[in-house]
């Protein structure tokens, strides 16, 4: 392995499960590249094996107890050697080609950085809809995220991950589609490989689980539209921060 370029920061709370299968990837997509690719898990709160079994499998440990996915990629990016930061979480994994088709983009200096297409581990006529709704906002907007891909010293230029508890994402997005059209670059997405986005919620609780959310919670989608997050935050903590507690 050549000097470390390129580093993948992986979020991790409770991912014993699916850390391995997440490691294995990146370790895939890497052969497919010369240089050094270094892979960080950034334990969140974790009780479980997740950071054992990381670290057997090859990649760098470090811990961030904070109760924002922002603030523990914020960590993962600040640890990282790399000249070229990857994001990806821990339950997903990414395809062969992605490390070496996000390097020629950036080498080509005309992105920025950016995200990549998701695409789910297995379909039904619900996951369709939401594969759907996920490609047009995208295409919509063309803030892509998934795997987010840029220079260290781009995510450094931005602040990092923008400091918010959920929509870090389109923010943090935004903030690079913007960074870089200052300096004449585009916010680009992969266009050969993808992210394999987990289905374990739909698996644990049914297809129709963000519809159900969506129709059962939109008093307090509404209310944090005008600024009252609280039912908004108790949402985001139950399937994101909270999610695997009770595994």
């Amino acid at each position: 392995m050549g000097k470390i370029a390129v580093s993948v920061i992986v979020p991790a709370h409770n991912e014993e499960k699916y850390v391995v299968r997440c490691i294995d990837s990146i370790k895939q997509a890497a052969s497919r590249v010369k240089c050094g690719v270094e892979i960080i898990v950034v334990c969140n709160r974790c009780t479980d094996l997740t950071a054992e079994l990381a670290a057997e499998n090859g990649a760098r440990v470090i811990s961030d107890e904070s109760r924002c996915i922002a603030s523990v990629r914020n960590a993962g990016i600040r640890a990282a050697q790399g000249r070229v930061i990857m994001t990806i979480d821990c339950d997903n994994r990414m395809t062969d080609g992605t490390i070496r088709e996000v390097l020629g983009m950036l080498n080509s200096r005309k992105y920025i950085g950016g995200g990549a297409p998701i695409r789910f581990e297995r379909y039904s006529f619900p996951l369709w809809l939401n594969d759907m709704m996920c490609r047009a906002g995208f295409g919509l907007t063309g803030l892509y995220c998934g795997i987010f891909w840029a220079e260290k010293s781009s995510f450094e230029a931005v602040g990092g991950f923008a400091d918010k508890k959920a929509g870090e994402d389109i923010a943090t997005a935004k903030a690079l589609r913007a960074y870089g059209k200052s300096i004449g670059r585009r916010y680009g997405c992969l266009k050969k490989n993808h992210l394999i986005n987990s289905t374990r919620k739909f698996d644990d609780m049914g297809d129709l689980l963000y519809f159900k959310l969506i129709f059962r919670n939109a008093g307090a989608l509404i209310k944090a539209a005008f600024g009252d997050r609280s039912g908004y935050d108790k949402l985001m903590d139950e399937l994101f921060y909270d999610y695997n507690d009770k595994k």
